[in-house]
């Protein structure tokens, strides 16, 4: 997938095509998402949660379900919310916002990758549209640890956690969070924990 013997094509067009994008994906820093950074109020931004996610997976492979490359893996959890930066971050729980998600996303897509050499445009493409789909081992880990981690923040954060402040329902997390089952029994078992103690503390009603 990704190598450093050589290249496709070479020059300067190419690298300025590459150091470009690189520059673009530094936006992500700039997109804050409700979910409070852990023992601070303060809401962590797509390039932080996505540096996360990542350790996540790295950290947790050996509870993945199927054997996954975990290169790959490591790919999909970096580059799945790039998209954020022009398509913004849609609160999980947000109906209005999920309708238009797809076709938002798509088109940042589209532009985002496009900023790459045609080649890597096609391979970031790729992962992109693989990490949605869940089709195969990696992606449906990488989404497992994608909804672990803010599970994981929330339930730190207490009365404050975005769950209580935007009175979402047991119910919702649970269907929110059932794609980890599909990645790890095991991080799903953990998720359920975290999810049933706030509600039984009262910060997630039913």
């Amino acid at each position: 997938m990704f190598s450093s013997q050589g290249s496709p094509s070479s020059g300067d067009e190419r690298l300025d095509r590459q150091l470009a994008f690189l520059l673009e994906a530094d936006r992500l820093k700039q997109v804050l998402r409700r979910t409070s950074i852990a023992g601070n109020h303060r809401l962590e931004n797509t390039a932080e949660h996505s540096w996360h996610l990542a350790l996540f997976a790295l950290v947790l492979v050996e509870w993945a379900d199927e054997s996954v490359n975990l290169s790959r893996v490591l790919a999909l959890c970096l580059v799945h919310d790039l998209v954020e930066i022009d398509a913004g971050d849609t609160f999980a729980y947000d109906v209005e916002g999920a309708a238009t998600k797809a076709e938002r996303e798509s088109l940042a897509a589209d532009r985002i990758f496009g900023l790459l050499p045609p080649d890597q445009a096609q391979v970031f493409h790729g992962l992109w549209n693989e990490y949605e789909a869940m089709e195969t081992a990696e992606s449906r880990f990488a989404n497992a640890v994608d909804r672990l981690q803010p599970v994981m923040l929330n339930h730190l954060a207490g009365d404050e956690a975005p769950w209580k402040r935007h009175g979402v329902t047991r119910r919702q997390v649970v269907e929110r969070n059932e794609p980890i089952a599909g990645g790890s029994q095991a991080l799903w078992r953990a998720a359920l924990a975290r999810i049933d103690d706030a509600a039984q503390n009262g910060r997630l009603p039913h």
